[in-house]
């Protein structure tokens, strides 16, 4: 799952951050997406992974992302 979460993150990143991007890194601290990239990340991961945003989902890190992930992907 980490590696594709990665590869839908590297679509939205600054080209100079994506070899930053690990579990930890913060995403908009570290990484450089701002909100645009977020919006557009999560509607990839809605239909790479099958969920749903119903409600704001604040992520700080990649590790939050993939935690959200495990517990609510539809497709593995």
């Amino acid at each position: 799952m980490y590696d594709r979460l990665l590869n839908l993150i590297k679509k939205y990143l600054p080209e100079d951050k994506i070899a930053l991007a690990t579990p930890q890194s913060r995403i908009n601290a570290d990484l450089g997406m701002d909100s645009i990239g977020m919006l557009m990340l999560s509607m990839a991961m809605e239909e790479e992974f099958g969920v749903t945003f119903n409600a704001p989902v604040h992520f700080v890190t990649v590790q939050d992302v993939l935690d959200y992930l495990d517990k609510n992907a539809t497709k593995r």
